[in-house]
């Protein structure tokens, strides 16, 4: 349920080192670079946004996953002299009523408090971070993150020119309109059509998003499309990070991950196992992304809110 990367911290002597922590709706992850070097990064399946669509709160289960995962962050961050470290709660933590005591355990095993940004906020770091490697004479880049509870839309080429944040993400279609296994056509439907309007909201508050030259796709839906199209074994960043995800290798994936049964789509290799019961709801929103915007491809990006986050501390 995790996946995690490191380089030899010898290599930025001079630069400040951050840290950087985004506790999502499905996952808890971590990077810790100078915002050139990347020297540590992880991912732990955490789902904090269990149940939160129908319950409005966070169960103290969930609450218990992201404190170990926190506390596993922690013990890595002390083996670094770090300069600063921002730490947010996103999607679920917007959602539920007792946020409170998710920051109440957060800070107390961290450090530091987590921030509750806004959606606007999350799609400017966003693209921040899926933006900084790419030549601004390539854009305007349409950025978009598809997350466990949310996604985010940000268009811009040096910087975002506008913004916006979705109620549509992987957990919350996942929950809400998938019951049956392998998934119901009606059901792949509503999550396809549910996803529509949300698109079509976009247009309507960001219409400059119709001129997107280059779709930019982050998180684990994105990724985990890549990694299954190109058939990894295991996590490879340098293989999924800037890989040019053809509009028809999209509907391939979508085609064979949301018609099986999970004991079935579990086995596809690139298919993290903590993303097989989510990765129905997320898959549909990036077919219908791409379909909506007609888009021939999709530039995957593995630099995303963390890698804005950081950038935000060193500059």
């Amino acid at each position: 349920m995790a996946h995690s990367s490191e380089r030899n911290r010898g290599h930025s002597m001079t630069r400040p080192i951050y840290a950087a922590i985004d506790c999502g709706t499905n996952s808890t992850r971590i990077l810790i670079g100078d915002g050139v070097e990347r020297f540590h990064a992880d991912m732990i399946i955490t789902g904090l946004g269990q149940g939160v669509d129908e319950t409005r709160a966070l169960a103290a289960e969930a609450i218990e996953r992201v404190r170990v995962a926190l506390t596993t962050y922690r013990a890595v961050m002390d083996g670094y002299d770090l300069a600063g470290i921002r730490m947010t709660a996103t999607s679920a933590a917007r959602d539920a009523t007792n946020s409170d005591d998710f920051f109440d355990m957060a800070e107390s095993v961290v450090g530091v408090r987590p921030e509750l940004i806004s959606g606007h906020e999350e799609a400017e770091l966003s693209f921040i971070g899926a933006t900084a490697e790419l030549d601004p004479a390539d854009g305007p880049f349409l950025v978009f993150d598809i997350g466990g509870g949310s996604t985010e839309f940000a268009i811009g080429s040096s910087r975002m020119e506008g913004g916006i944040s979705t109620d549509m993400g992987s957990v919350r279609f996942s929950e809400k309109y998938i019951e049956t296994d392998p998934p119901l056509p009606e059901e792949l439907l509503a999550c396809l059509s549910v996803a529509e309007t949300h698109l079509d909201d976009v247009v309507r508050e960001v219409p400059m998003v119709l001129g997107a030259r280059q779709l930019v796709g982050l998180a684990g839906t994105v990724a985990t499309t890549a990694a299954v199209e190109i058939g990894l074994l295991e996590y490879d960043r340098e293989a999924i990070h800037h890989f040019v995800l053809e509009r028809a290798a999209i509907e391939d994936v979508y085609r064979t991950l949301v018609t099986e049964a999970r004991d079935d789509r579990i086995h596809n290799p690139g298919l993290n196992p903590g993303r097989v019961d989510t990765i129905v709801g997320g898959m549909c929103i990036l077919a219908r992304i791409v379909r909506y915007f007609d888009a021939e491809n999709v530039l995957v990006s593995e630099s995303d809110i963390l890698d804005g986050l950081i950038l935000s501390q060193v500059t």
